[in-house]
């Protein structure tokens, strides 16, 4: 928001979606949060970035600046970083493919795209690490 931190990556998208979980709809005091995903190390950043462990090895990082949410990373999914779409230059050419963990969505919000949802997540996690 304020331009202290900007990323560019020239690595493909891994995934494009929509989180409905409990922990993302805290984080952002959003219903949902919409994510890119990448390799983390396709991206490149500039400026200084504040990391905060939301639980065992999951971690957020946001702008010092501003506040400004940038990433979600867990060992979960080793080889991804989720960034806020809402950080993107160009938005309008973003979409989301998918919509996920449902099941901890909030039960005011009716979705009428057509793009596929998933009670739990996308992409089955890790599993053997601490539970958040």
């Amino acid at each position: 928001m304020c331009g202290a931190v900007t990323w560019s990556s020239a690595g493909p998208v891994t995934r494009r979606l929509s989180c409905h979980c409990d922990d993302c709809q805290k984080a952002t005091s959003s219903p949902f949060t919409t994510f890119v995903g990448l390799a983390p190390d396709t991206v490149t950043w500039t400026g200084d970035i504040n990391h905060f462990e939301s639980s065992p090895d999951s971690h957020r990082g946001f702008c010092p600046e501003c506040g400004t949410r940038l990433y979600f990373r867990s060992a979960k999914w080793p080889g991804e970083i989720h960034i806020h779409a809402a950080t993107l230059n160009e938005q309008a050419d973003y979409a989301p493919d998918a919509h996920v963990k449902l099941e901890d969505g909030v039960a005011w919000l009716r979705l009428s795209d057509d793009i596929p949802k998933h009670q739990s997540f996308q992409a089955t996690p890790k599993t053997g690490l601490s539970e958040g």
